[in-house]
């Protein structure tokens, strides 16, 4: 019980002060700047389905690389500070800063207690049907670059600082 109050909390108040809530976001995700702190923490190199890690969209930009914790994707609950996924941005130097989170949810298991799209920081996530380039269900999605500026906006999908090397 204490823990629903909890995530209840925190989407409150992400969705009232969303700066706030960023400001907590990068408190809590400060330490993941380290994979191997990431991985400790469960979270996994993912790749599509034809095993490519650095995602992007000539013409649109990058995500980047991602690490997903898999407990959390299959968990229907949305909390501000727990983000499913960990978007790290290549440098010129072949190292990987983390640039965003990403707030993952299946479709199916949003949609079985809800009757819209959810919402954080005071923005819809996105749908992204299947089939997919991850193999995936549909699946809800919200990216926040929290660690790089994105000048297409914060909670923007794509973002043209972001590049992937080829054969990434």
């Amino acid at each position: 019980m204490a823990t629903i109050a909890l995530m209840v909390t925190a989407s409150s108040a992400a969705v009232a002060h969303p700066q706030h809530g960023l400001a907590s976001l990068r408190q809590a995700t400060a330490k993941y700047h380290s994979i191997a702190v990431a991985e400790q923490s469960k979270y996994a190199l993912l790749t599509d389905t034809q095993g490519i890690a650095c995602i992007d969209m000539p013409g649109m930009g990058g995500m980047g690389i991602h690490w997903a914790n898999s407990s959390l994707v299959g968990d229907p609950a949305i909390v501000a500070n727990r983000p499913e996924a960990l978007v790290y941005a290549p440098a010129h130097d072949g190292t990987l800063r983390l640039a965003a989170v990403e707030y993952v949810v299946i479709k199916s298991a949003w949609d079985a207690t809800h009757t819209a799209p959810p919402r954080l920081f005071g923005h819809t996530f996105n749908l992204t049907t299947e089939p997919n380039r991850f193999g995936l269900p549909a699946f809800y999605s919200l990216h926040v670059w929290v660690w790089k500026h994105n000048p297409a906006g914060t909670f923007e999908m794509w973002n043209p600082r972001v590049t992937c090397p080829p054969g990434r």
